[in-house]
């Protein structure tokens, strides 16, 4: 049975209007702000006994990315305040960049993506904190949900992200980490093994109510697997698809409208502030690569794509049909040592020029799926900001990629 959400307005630091009143749903950095935006980089484990290797080598088997992915998250009662259900010996594996609006690239987080005080730890920690106002929505979507040990093959879109809204606003977020995050009747913050070895990717954006029946529209093209929700009436009517979509989880109904959702749409979706990002949404029927058979001439842009590489059927580099898109083999985000996309579970783009689509810097996408035959048949999409800082921070970070004639590796383009 579903548990109402409650919400504390005024996450873990966020201050309460005067008066009292709560601030709304939102995106929050981890200094405690209600942000338009932001971008989460959490970095691969380091090995402690050789230096630029990861510590988990074992092979993928075919037909999923979970063993190398590491094991469900666990439970263990008594652990610190703010910190997640399990421990860690070190902060190897926890470490993460922050990107946000007025930055000037990617900084140390605050914290480590284990406590509750890190920017993922404090937006997420509105699911689970006791609130003042009960009209609160929330969709959570993994191929691969907590407690699932399965390889995320079951038919769903290759999709994981977190939908929270009230009457006024809410946030989308965009990630890549299995097991994640838990449902709101674990009572708190936490976050799983699953996402300790490997690189990951987080996108979060705080939209105003009017964008999320967009939002919901999408998701129903990518054929998620939505493990909890909770849509009130009220934000039901506000957002009927995302009503839909928990409708579908709890009694196995059809999506509303009851029509087949497209192959595949791409939308422009308006932050709180005014932001512009693009939505590219494809379902199964749409059977192609996403990059480079949509995204990049829908961009007109080249792109450098980094993607979890140790599954069978990655497609390799393409730069047929007038466009570019290649795989990235090594990388640095900000002021970090190197690592091999093999450490790296992170799905993200990145125009190699400044010039892709126009001024502004190049486009940035971050996503939930792969570049891999299994994947084409499978729904999934990304996300794309046009943003010189944001540009520059992901595209500095892309070192190395895979060569369309050669297939081996050199530096990344330029153009």
């Amino acid at each position: 049975m579903l548990v109402c959400l409650l919400l504390l307005w005024a996450p873990l630091g966020g201050a309460a209007t005067p008066g009292g009143a709560a601030t709304p749903v939102s995106c929050y950095n981890d200094r405690g702000e209600a942000v338009e935006w932001f971008y989460v980089y959490k970095l691969p484990k380091r090995s402690e006994t050789s230096s630029g290797e990861g510590v988990n080598n074992e092979l993928l088997e075919p037909g999923g990315e979970n063993r190398a992915q590491g094991k469900a998250p666990g439970k263990a009662p008594g652990k610190a305040p703010g910190k997640a259900t399990m421990e860690h010996s070190s902060s190897e594996g926890l470490k993460y960049l922050l990107l946000e609006p007025g930055a000037e690239g990617w900084v140390p987080g605050k914290a480590t993506m284990n406590d509750s005080w890190s920017a993922a730890g404090r937006t997420l920690g509105q699911l689970y904190s006791p609130g003042q106002k009960p009209q609160v929505a929330y969709i959570l979507y993994n191929d691969q949900p907590p407690g699932d040990l399965g390889d995320g093959g079951n038919g769903s879109g290759h999709t994981k992200g977190v939908v929270v809204l009230d009457g006024v606003q809410g946030f989308w977020l965009v990630h890549s980490i299995p097991h994640f995050p838990a449902a709101p009747p674990a009572g708190r913050y936490s976050y799983p093994d699953s996402g300790l070895n490997n690189g990951q990717s987080f996108l979060c954006i705080t939209f105003p109510i009017q964008r999320f029946q967009t939002v919901g529209e999408q998701l129903q093209i990518n054929q998620p697997r939505v493990y909890d929700c909770d849509v009130p009436e009220p934000l039901a009517v506000a957002a009927p698809a995302l009503a839909a979509l928990c409708q579908r989880n709890a009694a196995a109904a059809q999506l509303h409208p009851h029509v087949k959702p497209a192959a595949n749409r791409s939308v422009t979706l308006t932050s709180n502030h005014g932001t512009d990002f693009i939505s590219f949404a494809k379902g199964a029927s749409f059977n192609n690569d996403l990059y480079h058979s949509w995204v990049a001439p829908a961009l007109q842009s080249h792109l450098l794509v980094q993607f979890w590489v140790r599954s069978s059927g990655v497609l390799p580099s393409d730069c047929s049909r007038g466009w570019k898109v290649l795989d990235v083999t090594v990388l640095q985000p900000g002021q970090t040592s190197q690592f091999k996309t093999s450490q790296d579970h992170s799905k993200w783009a990145v125009s190699p020029g400044p010039d892709g689509g126009g001024g502004g810097g190049g486009w940035v996408c971050v996503g939930d799926i792969n570049r891999n035959k299994a994947e084409e048949r499978r729904g999934g999409g990304t996300v794309c900001l046009k943003d010189p800082v944001v540009w520059k921070a992901y595209r500095a970070a892309a070192l190395e990629c895979e060569n369309c004639e050669e297939s081996t590796s050199t530096a990344c383009p330029s153009s």
